[in-house]
């Protein structure tokens, strides 16, 4: 008997599950295509940054060869090449190769790592790296090309070029090429190829003491490739090797390498995984205005199955299982329009969506089946935890009374509860003032989550607030309806609000963090960038402006003044990337006149060398102002004592920025180079005549990738580039409002028809159609009214943890909030209007039904 009764309740089930979905279809592909969009989202930001790591990472493979362990100068200047035959004579090392690296430009558009080998020796540690003689059939010569010789090996002129590289310059075997690197314009022939790198790498490779000899850096390398010996004890190797080196060098090896490459972008990479998860979150509010609907409706048959004999546990599964079944069809769908939407950012946006940390790079989309796994598993658990309490309410119903009752379950005279809100926007609070965990911003994010969960379900009791007022007023008719029914059902009123007041939330929290940062990246490029021109070499970030070039330059007629200055990486932690250190004239007496300090400049102690630390840096860094901190700027090789003299804000860069005096940097380094140049031009002065003849003081190589820009296009295209990096982001925005505008639909199409016997009603005691169409206008407006205030105020409380806890911990920059009011008034503006007409247009279908035949149960 038990057995026909529970074969019996599965038949019920699986009838009522497809009898709701036939009846009302666009409920379920709502809640369904709610969580695809979170699911796709949030899965194909993943695919995207896992692919573009996995490019990144193969290609600092590619460049380091095949060594087991690397020493790498801390700075682009190197270090001794003393330290060379120390570290081969170390026991445990059966091969050392010591390496000159230089980034070097061939034209303004391609620029590749160029290396410097012995080939000899990296036959032993970097095999891959050794160049092949090739000559070219007569169709693939160059106008210069000439046979190989046995000599071109060792050739000062000869270079070997990878096939992406001989690619990417148009270059053929024999062809003369020129390389501009370390202030300097060579030319060399392709003498082969590099048949040991991969497939889509640039990579160039000559003699190394060629490279010393014409580059000007005798006596220096980049790094040493190491190869154990067969048996030897790495950690014991390392820890010898350690010993012996000076401040300017340090042990890296794949894996160091693979984590600097993660800490680049990892903060870009989360925070957009974190805002796909919210609008997967969003999507969960969906499901459950869906679910608490559709259960509200189908309260009869519920109770009617209680009396039956169906159990509780019953209802609960099948509620939950509708729930199920929509995140698992949202979830698939979800993760194929992820896939689809990886490829085509990874075409239209390459692998950093607009960042700037890979920039160039368009790797190939790489399928992820944990992830997918994951992602599939979140969509289902969202559509579960959305279901969840419409389920308890379809279990808890009292049979005898649910059986006639319609709506709202509460008492329209007893206030909503608001423990749970409150507590829940309690523990929002006290999460944001809870530090980063694992550098990352998780109990920021936590807050939000817990923010807009609390103000959900604090909407029962605020719509009750809010309409409150309305009721002392004396309005017409169809609006003195809509007041009373909402303020008398506040729980309809709550699950129609859910979503759009999510949706909306999101949007704005997001709207008052991108208007303050916007207007403080504004500002900050007012502060620094005061000259009227300015001028930089394409390619070639480490310095091409000899002095000799310099003082040409200076000579300019028409030019006020000129200040050069320097930017080169420094590696100061093998776990972050590398700092930029910054060489400009800065005067320490004054330093706010070159860098927008935060706070007063402290006073330099006598004697001492002052620098100043970016925003950044002091959070990556145990550095503060006032100590005094070594680093490893000597050019022999020892640490340097320095002074923090002031803290700054920089937006330029997120891995943070040292900045000091220009001759301070060039007395203890003993490099000269020059990146890039601030023009403050004369009274009288036109800017053309000065950059062309500014072009013609420079080496012919040289003036052709130089650019000049404005002050005033500079600033233009920095903000261009700040809002290319959050386009992203408008599109996450724009695809929550949309899902809590489709919210809003649901919940009143499911609504209306629930209360299609109270229209009938209301046309029997005499209400006219055109005041009912006018109640649901009505309903619609003051719904969209309160969703607004409640969005708009929870927005700026999120937008607050955004931009004073998320961005800092993030990103390591600060900034003033900004509250874009304009967009406060077009929102509310729009949503009234789209919930008032949603409203309507939901309604007409209840509105089409006979009123006696609308009742006509009740008879």
């Amino acid at each position: 008997m038990e057995a026909d009764f529970a074969g019996m309740s599965g038949v019920a089930t699986r009838w009522m599950i497809a009898g709701e979905w036939r009846a009302h279809p666009a409920r379920v592909i709502m809640a369904a295509i709610a969580i695809a969009v979170g699911v796709a989202l949030g899965f194909a930001v993943h695919l995207i940054n896992a692919s573009a790591l996995d490019e990144f990472a193969r290609a600092v493979k590619t460049v380091n060869g095949d060594a087991d362990l690397q020493v790498h100068a801390v700075t682009p200047l190197g270090f001794d090449e003393a330290l060379y035959p120390k570290l081969a004579r170390v026991p445990g090392i059966a091969g050392a190769s010591p390496i000159v690296e230089l980034r070097a430009a061939v034209s303004p558009d391609v620029s590749l790592t160029l290396l410097g080998v012995d080939p000899f020796l990296a036959a032993i540690a970097t095999p891959s790296l050794i160049g092949r003689r090739a000559e070219a059939a007569p169709a693939q010569r160059g106008a210069n090309a000439q046979p190989s010789t046995a000599e071109e090996a060792f050739d000062a002129n000869a270079v070997y070029l990878s096939e992406a590289a001989l690619t990417e310059t148009g270059k053929h075997i024999g062809d003369e090429i020129v390389f501009s690197a370390q202030g300097r314009n060579l030319p060399f022939t392709v003498a082969g190829t590099l048949p040991g790198v991969p497939e889509g790498e640039s990579i160039a490779v000559t003699d190394i003491a060629a490279a010393q000899w014409r580059f000007a850096t005798l006596g220096r390398l980049q790094r040493i490739d190491l190869k154990l010996a067969q048996g030897a004890d790495a950690a014991q190797v390392r820890t010898a090797l350690a010993a012996l080196l000076p401040k300017d060098a340090e042990i890296a090896n794949q894996e160091t390498e693979a984590r600097r490459t993660d800490a680049l972008s990892r903060a870009y990479r989360v925070n957009l995984d974190m805002l796909a998860l919210m609008a997967l979150l969003t999507g969960g509010f969906l499901a459950f205005s869906a679910q608490a609907l559709s259960v509200a409706r189908r309260r009869p048959q519920f109770a009617l199955l209680r009396v039956l004999g169906v159990e509780r546990r019953g209802l609960l599964r099948q509620v939950l299982l509708e729930g199920a079944m929509v995140g698992v069809a949202g979830s698939l769908l979800g993760l194929g329009l992820g896939l689809v939407l990886a490829e085509t950012a990874l075409d239209v946006l390459g692998g950093d969506l607009g960042s700037g940390y890979f920039s160039g790079t368009h790797p190939a989309l790489i399928f992820a089946p944990a992830a997918a796994a994951i992602f599939f598993a979140l969509g289902v658990l969202a559509a579960l935890l959305g279901s969840v309490l419409p389920a308890r309410d379809a279990a808890r119903a009292q049979p005898a009374v649910a059986l006639k009752e319609m709506g709202d379950a509460a008492d329209p005279n007893s206030a909503p509860g608001a423990r749970i809100a409150f507590g829940l926007l309690l523990a929002g609070g006290a999460s944001a003032f809870l530090p980063a965990f694992g550098g990352l911003p998780f109990f920021g994010y936590l807050s939000i989550a817990l923010l807009l969960a609390g103000g959900v379900a604090a909407m029962p009791l605020l719509a009750r607030v809010l309409l409150a007022p309305v009721q002392r007023l004396a309005l017409p008719v169809p609006a003195h309806l809509a007041s009373k029914h909402l303020w008398g059902a506040p729980s309809q009123a709550a699950i129609a609000l859910c979503g759009i007041v999510a949706s909306t939330s999101l949007m704005i929290a997001m709207a008052v963090m991108i208007t303050s940062f916007r207007a403080s990246v504004d500002s900050w490029l007012v502060q620094v960038l005061p000259a009227d021109i300015y001028l930089r070499v394409e390619g070639d970030d480490f310095g091409a402006f000899a002095p000799e070039v310099q003082q040409k330059l200076a000579a300019v007629p028409g030019i006020a003044s000129i200040h050069f200055r320097k930017l080169t990486p420094l590696r100061l932690s093998p776990e972050q990337p590398p700092i930029a250190l910054l060489a400009e004239d800065i005067d320490p007496a004054d330093p706010g006149k070159i860098l927008p300090l935060i706070g007063a400049a402290l006073p330099v102690p006598q004697g001492a060398i002052p620098v100043w630390l970016s925003e950044p840096a002091t959070w990556l860094y145990p550095y503060r102002a006032g100590q005094t901190i070594a680093l490893p700027l000597n050019a022999t090789g020892a640490a340097t004592r320095v002074f923090v003299a002031g803290i700054w804000r920089d937006y330029g860069r997120q891995q943070g920025t040292i900045a000091m005096n220009a001759s301070d940097y060039t007395r203890l380094t003993g490099d000269a180079l020059r990146s890039d140049a601030a023009i403050t031009l004369s009274g009288d002065a036109d800017a053309r005549s000065v950059t062309e003849a500014m072009r013609a003081a420079m080496p012919p190589e040289l003036s052709q990738r130089v650019s000049f820009a404005p002050s005033r296009e500079l600033r233009a295209l920095s903000l261009q580039i700040f809002d290319r990096s959050f386009a992203v982001t408008y599109v996450l925005e724009a695809i929550a409002i949309l899902v809590g505008l489709a919210g809003v639909a649901a919940t009143f199409s499911a609504q209306t028809l629930a209360r299609t016997k109270e229209f009938g009603m209301l046309r029997h005691i005499g209400v006219l159609k055109r005041q009912i169409v006018a109640m649901l206008a009505a309903e619609g407006a003051l719904l969209g009214a309160v969703g607004v205030v409640a969005g708009i105020g929870l927005g700026i409380a999120i937008g607050e943890v955004l931009i004073h806890v998320i961005n800092p911990q993030s990103f390591h920059w600060t900034m003033e909030t900004r509250l874009p009011f304009a967009l406060f008034a077009t929102v509310t503006v729009a949503l009234v209007a789209a919930s008032a007409g949603t409203a309507l247009l939901a309604g007409r279908r209840a509105l089409s039904s006979d009123a006696v035949r609308a009742v006509r149960e009740d008879w």
